[in-house]
C-alpha cells in the first residue's frame, strides 16, 4: 500500500469530519452564542474529550500499536487475537470504573477544572449535569480507539478516519431537531455526545471482523503483553498529552477571566484543529504503525528515511496552513461563527486567539510526527522527560502572558510550548543517531518559504478587493471565503510546481 495514498484518504476523511465539525460549531454558536450555557458545555465536553486524547488516542495508542505490530510481525494471528482480547478486557474494566467514578464525582471535577464557575451556582450546576451525561463517552471512545488502532495496524486507515464524522452528525442532529425537547436546551448536546460515542464503536466492529480481529474482551492480568502495554502507558500519558493537559490547565486560567473567554479559546482551537487534525493526526496515524513495523523488522535505515518523509510532508503542508490561519483569521471567524448570539466582539476575541495558536501550529504537528519516532522503539523515557519540562514551561508562559494578553496569552503559550517540545524531540532523535536527514533540506526549505510568501501576498491582495466580512448572509460569506482559500491553494502549489516539486517525489510503500 502506498503511504501517500493512505495519507490522502485519511486526510480527506478527516477533512470531512472537520468540515462537519465546523458546521456543528456554527450551529451551536448561532443557537447558544458565547455565554453561560456554551461555557458549561465546553468545560463538560472538554474533560471526557481530554481523557479520550490522553488515554485512548494518546498514551494507549502509542503504547498499544508498537506492541501490536510486533505481535503481528513476529507471532501470528492467533497470538495477536488473544493479545487484543486481553487488552480490551482490561481496558473495559478500568474505564468502566473510571466512568462510574467520574459520574459520581462530577461536582468536584468541575470545581477542580473550572474553579471560577463556583462563584455562579447556576453555571456550576449546569456544568455538573452536562458532565454526568458526557463522561461515559470516555469508555465508548476508548474502545472505539482500540478498534481503530487494530485497523490502522492492518492498513485499514479509512475506517477509523471516518469514525469522528459520526459524533459530529449526532451533535448536528440533536442541535437542529432535538434541542426543544430538553430543559435546559444545552443538555441536548450532552446526550448527542453519548449517542455519538455508541455509533463510533458500533461502526468499526464489522470491519474488525473482516480482518479476523473481532474478539470478545477477556480478562487475564497475568498476560505478559498486557503488562507491557500498561508499563508503557503510564509514562506515555505525559509524553503524548502535554498539549491536552496544557489546554485543560488553560481552561482553569480562562475560567477566572471575563465570561466568554473559555468559548473564544474553544472556537479558535477548533479552527486550529482543522490543519492539526487533517495533517497532524493523519500523519501520526500513518507513521506510527509504519515506523513500528519497520523498527520491529530491524531496518534502521528505512526507519530514518520514513521519518524524513514524514517531516518533509509536514513542512510542505503545515507552513502554508499556519500562515493562512493567521492571515485569514478575520474571514474564518466572521464567516463561520458571527451569527445570531455570537457577536462581533466574540469574533474579534476568537480571531486574536487564533493568530496566537497559529504561531505554534508547526510545532504542534511536528510533535505528532517526532513522538511516534520514539514510541515505535518502545522508548518512553525520553519523550516523557521532554514533556514534563515542556509542561512546566507552558505554565510559566501562562503566568507571564495572561496579565497583558488575557486569553490570547494562554493560546500563545500552547503554541510556543509545542515548538519547544518538537525542538527537543528532534534533538534527542539526532543525538541517539535514530534519524539522519536526507540531503537537500536547505534548498527544500528555501523553496517552501518562497511559495508561502507568494501565497500570503495573493491572499492579502484578494482580501483588499473584498467587502467587509460581516456583510451578507452565511452563504455569501462562505463563498467569498472559498474564493480566498482557492486563491491561496492555487498560488502556493503553482509556485511549488514551478520550482520543481512533483507529487511522485512523496510516494512511499507501506509494510504489510
Amino acid at each position: 500500500m502506498n503511504l501517500l495514498k493512505s495519507l490522502a484518504a485519511v486526510s480527506s476523511l478527516t477533512m470531512l469530519s472537520r468540515v462537519l465539525g465546523f458546521v456543528r460549531d456554527t450551529i451551536i454558536a448561532r443557537t447558544f452564542g458565547a455565554g453561560v450555557a456554551s461555557d458549561a458545555f465546553v468545560v463538560a465536553f472538554k474533560l471526557p474529550n481530554l481523557l479520550r486524547r490522553i488515554f485512548a488516542e494518546g498514551a494507549f495508542s502509542q503504547a498499544f500499536v508498537p506492541i501490536l505490530a510486533e505481535y503481528k510481525t513476529q507471532q501470528g494471528d492467533e497470538a495477536t487475537r488473544t493479545f487484543i482480547a486481553f487488552v480490551s478486557g482490561l481496558l473495559t474494566l478500568v474505564l468502566a470504573f473510571v466512568t462510574l467514578l467520574g459520574v459520581l464525582a462530577a461536582p468536584w471535577i468541575v470545581w477542580i477544572s473550572a474553579p471560577g464557575f463556583a462563584d455562579e451556582p447556576d453555571r456550576f450546576a449546569l456544568t455538573t449535569d452536562l458532565l454526568r451525561v458526557t463522561f461515559p463517552y470516555i469508555l465508548l471512545i476508548s474502545l472505539s480507539s482500540l478498534a481503530g488502532a487494530v485497523l490502522n495496524t492492518w492498513n485499514r486507515f479509512s475506517v477509523p478516519a471516518f469514525v469522528p464524522t459520526l459524533l459530529n452528525l449526532s451533535m448536528i442532529v440533536f442541535a437542529l431537531f432535538l434541542t426543544p425537547y430538553f430543559d435546559p436546551p444545552i443538555m441536548a448536546l450532552g446526550w448527542a455526545v453519548l449517542v455519538g460515542g455508541v455509533l463510533q464503536l458500533l461502526y468499526q466492529l464489522p470491519h474488525l471482523k473482516k480482518v479476523g480481529m473481532l474478539v470478545l474482551p477477556r480478562l487475564n492480568l497475568k498476560d505478559r503483553g498486557v503488562w507491557r502495554v500498561l508499563k508503557q502507558m503510564g509514562p506515555a500519558i505525559f509524553g503524548v498529552s502535554v498539549s491536552q493537559i496544557s489546554l485543560i490547565i488553560n481552561t482553569i486560567f480562562a475560567s477566572f477571566l471575563v465570561a466568554g473567554s473559555v468559548s473564544w479559546m474553544y472556537y479558535a482551537d477548533r479552527l486550529m484543529e482543522l490543519p492539526s487534525g487533517v495533517l497532524g493526526v493523519a500523519l501520526g496515524t500513518i507513521l506510527l504503525p509504519a515506523l513500528s513495523k519497520t523498527y520491529a523488522s530491524a531496518n534502521r535505515e528505512d526507519y530514518s528515511r520514513l521519518l524524513d518523509w514524514g517531516l518533509r510532508l509536514c513542512f510542505v503542508l503545515v507552513l502554508p496552513s499556519a500562515v493562512a490561519l493567521a492571515v485569514l483569521a478575520e474571514p474564518l471567524t466572521v464567516s463561520l461563527f458571527q451569527y445570531g448570539k455570537f457577536s462581533a466582539t466574540d469574533a474579534l476575541m476568537t480571531q486574536q486567539a487564533l493568530i496566537a495558536y497559529a504561531v505554534g501550529l508547526l510545532g504542534i504537528i511536528l510533535v505528532k510526527i517526532l513522538a511516534p519516532g520514539f514510541y515505535a522503539q518502545q522508548n518512553i523515557k525520553t519523550p516523557v522527560k521532554i514533556a514534563i519540562f515542556t509542561l512546566f514551561s507552558t505554565q510559566l508562559m501562562n503566568l507571564a502572558f495572561i496579565g497583558p494578553l488575557a486569553h490570547v496569552g494562554l493560546a500563545l503559550s500552547i503554541g510556543l510550548a509545542a515548538c519547544l517540545n518538537a525542538s527537543l524531540l528532534y534533538w534527542q532523535l539526532r543525538k541517539a543517531d535514530m534519524f539522519q536527514p536526507q540531503p537537500g533540506w536547505a534548498m527544500y526549505l528555501v523553496k517552501l518559504v518562497v511559495a508561502v510568501s507568494v501565497m500570503a501576498g495573493v491572499l492579502f491582495g484578494v482580501m483588499h478587493f473584498m467587502p467587509q466580512w460581516s456583510s451578507g448572509g452565511m452563504l455569501e460569506r462562505l463563498l467569498r471565503l472559498g474564493v480566498l482559500v482557492a486563491a491561496g491553494l492555487l498560488s502556493y502549489f503553482a509556485s511549488l510546481l514551478l520550482m520543481g516539486f512533483r507529487l511522485r517525489d512523496f510516494s512511499r510503500k507501506a509494510i504489510a
